[in-house]
């Protein structure tokens, strides 16, 4: 499936990073990748409600450990960016988390 959307997010260190935008529910195959979990408002921008990372995109985010709190919020979408360096995708997630306060992050 085509991403719906790009939007570029930056973390703490000034870096700016580029993610692709799926509707939520979208299956991803079995490859590395920092992801955001996204509510879109009426105003058409995203508000970010997760950031996390994973080595395995393809595995059922339904299952997630904040999964209840993805549902709070209202979650619409997903964002990804692929990344296969699992150090690369922890630096990245730190980075971006500690310039976003997002609301099931901090849970």
């Amino acid at each position: 499936m085509a991403a719906e959307d790009r939007i570029t997010v930056t973390g703490a260190s000034g870096t700016q990073y580029e993610f692709e935008v799926y509707p939520w529910g979208t299956k991803f195959k079995p490859l590395g990748g920092v992801y955001l979990v996204l509510r879109k408002e009426l105003t058409g921008r995203y508000t970010i409600l997760y950031i996390g990372q994973t080595g395995d995109l393809s595995e059922r985010f339904e299952n997630h450990h904040r999964a209840g709190c993805f549902t709070r919020y209202g979650r619409t979408h997903i964002a990804i960016r692929l990344e296969g360096s699992e150090q690369r995708r922890f630096d990245i997630e730190t980075d971006l988390i500690q310039n976003y306060k997002t609301s099931c992050n901090e849970q």
